[in-house]
Order: structure tokens, then C-alpha cells, then sequence
């Protein structure tokens, strides 16, 4: 098949007509609340053990304020996340 088939058959399809339809952003519609931050105690997964990115952040943060008991390995995610906020003001990062 030629580039100028190809291209003729792209115009052509239904998919090529969809994503031209679709140009805006979906995330950018003020009605689509889906992306918006919640709350760590109404995360669906906020029970489960922290991430091991979490882990980390946590572990840096707690030195980098000098409270090593700011660290638990046994917090959850909502948890983990609810600490990070805090010790991340407290270092000035936000």
C-alpha cells in the first residue's frame, strides 16, 4: 500500500473521525470531577500498606527534619500521605 493509500484509508475510518471529534481535553472540562485530589480517609485503597515510594519520601522527610519517629513502617497509604503533607510543610516544600 502507498503513503497516499494509507493516508486515505486513515481519513476514512471511524477511528480517525473519533479523535478528530476529540481534540479538547477530557480533564480540562470543569464538570469532570474525576481527577480532583480527595481526601487520604476517602481513598478506596487507603488501608492497604503504603507504597514503597511512600516508604521512602517518608523515611527522607522524617531525616530531613530531624523527627526519626516521624517514620512507621506500618502505616497505611492514607496514613503515609497524611505524614508526608505534614513533614513536607514543616521543610518547607510546600
Amino acid at each position: 500500500m502507498t503513503k497516499a493509500a494509507a493516508k486515505s484509508d486513515a481519513k476514512s475510518s471511524p477511528k480517525a473521525d473519533t479523535q478528530s471529534a476529540s481534540n479538547e481535553n477530557p480533564k480540562t472540562d470543569p464538570k469532570d470531577v474525576s481527577n480532583q485530589i480527595k481526601d487520604p480517609d476517602q481513598w478506596t485503597t487507603g488501608g492497604e500498606p503504603m507504597t514503597g515510594a511512600q516508604a521512602s519520601y517518608l523515611k527522607t522527610l522524617s531525616e530531613e527534619t530531624k523527627e526519626p519517629e516521624a517514620f512507621d513502617p506500618d502505616l497505611d497509604k492514607a496514613e503515609a500521605s497524611k505524614r508526608i503533607d505534614a513533614l513536607r510543610k514543616e521543610a518547607g516544600h510546600g
